[in-house]
């Protein structure tokens, strides 16, 4: 929940297992991402098998909950495990590069913006770090995407990771695990631009206008209540800015050869929002979940963790704000 940018000291506070901005701080933030994303991701694998499946065949998966009866009724209970494995190794990797990056890019980008510009210009410094950190967090993730995807929608192609990759390399070489990396950039940048904005203006909003405490005077427990409600906040409008995208990635994945413009060109304005509300759903809940997550982990391991930003004493004084 923490704003790395230089309207915080880069100091450690009387309790902090380690520096803020260190080595031991980015390694620790990257733990935190493997939990909350590899975590999350894999726990709604049943409802993220039915959304891929009303995406690729909305014909035979005409609701959500058909979805769910038709695919108990085909494969059993068992079956909506499918894809468990790549989504586990694949998300864990992206939250990995996503948070652990996140942190890193905030920094780099506050310290060459300078504590007055950090301040002003903080929601562009959110939208510039998340960004970054997602264009290298798509590169891990893509390889486990395009198997659970394979794996999810095309009946009898394979049951597991370990029978999925081998046969999508004889097939298509390496290509078949990347060629869908450009509409996972498509899916991805917006959706954590607005993850990682979003929910940092709005636990910014929530101490300043709902909590009726400064931040400082808030327990441990009441700041993690603030952590997954901004996250959930933020969760909904990440799942409609992305979900277009996130329609394309699931038919080309299953596709040969078909290319993300000749994908939306066949979906058309009405099919790319086929299964919005289980995505809501779906990635509201998970939003929420890896926030608290990634934020119980700074938590525990005692890593620094600044409150809301404050405008700067030297900002103040420019505006005439001081007395």
């Amino acid at each position: 929940m923490s704003m790395c940018v230089p309207v915080f000291p880069h100091v450690t506070e009387t309790g902090d297992s380690c520096e803020f901005g260190s080595g031991k701080y980015y390694a620790l933030c990257g733990f935190g991402g493997i939990l909350s994303c590899g975590i999350t991701h894999t726990a709604v694998v049943p409802l993220d098998l039915v959304k891929c499946r009303l995406q690729v065949d909305p014909a035979k998966y005409r609701s959500i909950f058909n979805g769910f009866s038709v695919t108990i009724r085909e494969d059993g209970m068992r079956g909506l495990a499918k894809g468990w494995a790549p989504t586990f190794i694949g998300y864990s990797m992206q939250g990995l590069c996503k948070f652990g990056f996140y942190e890193v890019f905030k920094i780099l980008y506050g310290d060459l913006l300078g504590e007055e510009n950090a301040y002003l210009w903080r929601t562009s410094l959110y939208l510039a770090a998340s960004a970054s950190a997602e264009f290298f967090a798509d590169i891990a993730l893509a390889p486990m995407e395009a198997c659970k995807v394979r794996i999810q929608t095309q009946p009898g192609y394979a049951n597991t990771l370990r029978e999925c990759a081998p046969k999508m390399y004889a097939e298509e070489g390496l290509w078949a695990f990347y060629k869908g990396v450009v509409p996972l950039w498509m899916r991805q940048i917006p959706y954590t631009m607005m993850k990682f904005a979003c929910f940092e203006r709005t636990v910014e909003l929530l101490y300043k206008y709902v909590v009726p405490k400064p931040r400082s005077e808030c327990s441990k427990p009441e700041q993690l209540v603030v952590t997954f409600v901004a996250g959930y906040i933020a969760g909904v409008f990440c799942a409609i800015v992305s979900h277009p995208a996130d329609s394309v990635v699931s038919v080309l994945n299953k596709e040969k050869g078909s290319t993300a413009a000749q994908v939306l060109k066949k979906l058309g304005p009405k099919g790319v929002w086929k299964g919005l509300v289980a995505r809501i759903i779906m990635i509201g809940t998970l939003t929420a979940l890896q926030w608290f997550i990634y934020d119980s982990v700074k938590v525990y391991f005692r890593l620094p963790r600044p409150p809301p930003p404050e405008m700067p004493e030297s900002l103040k004084k420019k505006l005439g704000l001081t007395e």
